[in-house]
């Protein structure tokens, strides 16, 4: 996991360092094919229940699970990266929102606000805390900001799978309250909308949008859960 989890972070870094003016993001999508076969990985999503990406792009009002293709960043734009390798079996998984050449300053705060509120989930994934701890720091602060947390989608254990036990909430939810032990590997990601917290699936079957169009961030790391202070797997060394 963690040699899963450097390889992840390096292709995110270098994509989010592509990441500028002009660049399509079918681009994007084809430096991640490269970077993850350069590395000696594969994609996690390219194929998963019929993902047809390597990564998953997603702009300004997109909140997960964006299509590449054809558009092309333009400055102001914020474009959330999400990245999954398989690599030696296991599976590092971690996601970033950038700003396209420089933004306003509420779109800014929106970016501060979700990365400060993934880093307060992964400060409550201690072993002997619930998944309601994790859930709860990153409410707690996202809502304090007067943001939103999107409640269709949801962190979760991270592994040989894509998608493994337990459920991983960005808000409360009583029936999400495993505990932690140590051991466990999680991806912990806030997504985060600027207006309310509603989203729908545009008719490709994949990109979540935000409902009334406001703009969304995301942020993720996959984090070891062990005796002492969790792990960020996904760090860039």
């Amino acid at each position: 996991m963690r040699s899963a989890g450097r390889v992840a972070a390096k292709v995110l870094a270098d994509l989010c360092r592509a990441v500028g003016p002009g660049i399509s993001t079918r681009e994007l999508d084809e430096l991640a094919a490269v970077r993850i076969r350069e590395f000696g990985g594969r994609s996690a999503f390219l194929g998963y229940r019929g993902y047809p990406c390597h990564a998953c792009i997603s702009v300004n009002d997109e909140v997960v699970h964006g299509l590449a293709g054809g558009r092309r960043l333009r400055f102001g734009d914020i474009v959330s990266i999400d990245v999954g390798v398989i690599f030696e079996g296991y599976i590092g998984d971690n996601a970033r929102t950038v700003a396209v050449g420089g933004c306003d300053v509420e779109t800014q705060r929106l970016l501060d606000v979700t990365e400060a509120a993934l880093y307060r989930g992964v400060a409550a994934a201690i072993a002997g805390n619930r998944v309601t701890d994790i859930s709860r720091a990153v409410q707690t602060l996202v809502e304090r900001e007067r943001f939103s947390v999107v409640r269709e989608f949801v962190g979760h254990g991270v592994g040989r799978a894509m998608h493994e036990d337990p459920q991983i909430p960005n808000y409360v939810d009583p029936n999400c309250r495993q505990l932690l032990e140590p051991g466990m590997t999680l991806a912990i990601e806030p997504m985060v909308n600027a207006g309310g917290a509603d989203v729908r699936v545009l008719k490709d079957g994949w990109t979540a949008v935000t409902m009334d169009g406001s703009w969304s961030a995301h942020f993720e790391h996959t984090v070891l859960v062990t005796n002492h202070l969790p792990e960020i797997l996904t760090r860039e060394a």
